[in-house]
């Protein structure tokens, strides 16, 4: 594994923010991670880059995760247990899923980012999330050296969250994650848009590839393409409220969505919040919220890491006075 300094992040985050690491090393295989222990610190851990907002020059080494490969560890007549290594690129996990007929992450397709990062930040969309099939979670613990598997309870997964978004965050380095996936999926049309793109697209066979496709279709049309504007996808969490305090917002603001939780709860969709106190489409210099999609924060160009923060400041207070709900970022700040 070979040590480099100063080395520029450009490259190796989606927002397309220039900020240097003070050092940065690749781990390509699995022997490399027995080396971090004796590498500088502090360590700061890297995917795909897709969430994360780079603010300043980031000390200690930054380490790329480049772990690939995928083996298949038992099957029975009704799911297969797949173990995936944490650099590989996710979408091409739900393509492979896909296409060996494979149920569970078809409402996950288009989520930019590694296999690493999934149980991190418990990545969701269209009513499914990565716990649905996540069956346990290999790692190296930083600081005591030692390696652990940790079974879907042990990650105390929640909403766009886990053990390691909080007590682990900065201490464990992600080796490789075990999917259960089913070989008689049930399929999942009930959220957000997909009934109607699905109705669309003339889909009259459904299967794990249409959803998938339906899915990527609508992705494509609400959320732009990093590589042509520099994002990190949805900068924002759907806040959960209490029922009694949306039913009160309900009677000032009639078209307010929701979807139940519980019977206490609900959530509210962060973009109808953000769009509703004007962003959608705002920019400053080349800092901007996306014009289809007000949960996107996008870089123009040339925008900083402290712009974009600046501005995720500026929608988080006007939120807050007009509904008096504070929306939480998803995103991770370097």
């Amino acid at each position: 594994m070979q040590l480099q300094q100063n080395i520029s992040l450009l490259p190796y985050n989606t927002f397309g923010i220039d900020v240097r690491a003070e050092y940065f090393a690749a781990v390509e295989q699995l022997q490399d991670v027995d080396e971090i222990s004796a590498l500088p610190h502090p360590v700061h851990i890297l995917g795909g880059g897709s969430n994360i907002l780079l603010t300043a020059p980031v000390k200690g080494l930054v380490l790329h995760n480049r772990l690939k490969g995928k083996t298949l560890l038992q099957e029975n007549d009704s799911h297969v247990w797949l173990q995936v290594q944490a650099g590989e690129v996710w979408h091409s996990l739900v393509l492979y899923a896909i296409d060996n007929g494979w149920g569970g992450l078809e409402n996950l397709a288009l989520i930019p980012g590694t296999v690493g990062a999934s149980p991190i930040q418990n990545i969701g969309a269209y009513g499914a999330e990565a716990r649905d099939t996540i069956e346990q979670v290999t790692f190296r613990h930083l600081s005591e050296k030692t390696m652990h598997t940790f079974s879907n309870a042990d990650c105390g997964f929640g909403y766009r969250d886990s053990i390691f978004k909080g007590e682990l965050k900065d201490k464990v380095f992600i080796t490789s994650v075990v999917f259960k996936l089913s070989k008689h999926p049930v399929l999942n049309t009930g959220y957000g848009a997909i009934e109607q793109e699905l109705e669309r697209m003339g889909a009259t066979d459904l299967s794990v590839k249409t959803i998938a496709q339906a899915v990527i279709n609508i992705r494509s049309s609400k959320l732009p393409d990093p590589a042509v504007l520099g994002n990190a996808g949805s900068f924002f969490k759907n806040p959960t409220i209490p029922r009694v305090q949306y039913e009160k917002l309900l009677a000032a603001f009639p078209a307010m969505p929701h979807y139940s939780v519980s019977n206490e709860l609900v959530k509210v969709p962060a973009a109808w919040l953000i769009e509703q106190c004007g962003w959608k489409g705002y920019r400053n210099g080349d800092a901007g919220v996306h014009k289809n999609q007000a949960l996107v924060l996008v870089n123009y160009g040339a925008a900083t890491g402290e712009e974009l923060w600046r501005l995720s400041g500026e929608i988080v207070v006007s939120v807050k006075e007009k509904f008096n709900i504070e929306p939480e970022r998803e995103v991770q700040v370097w």
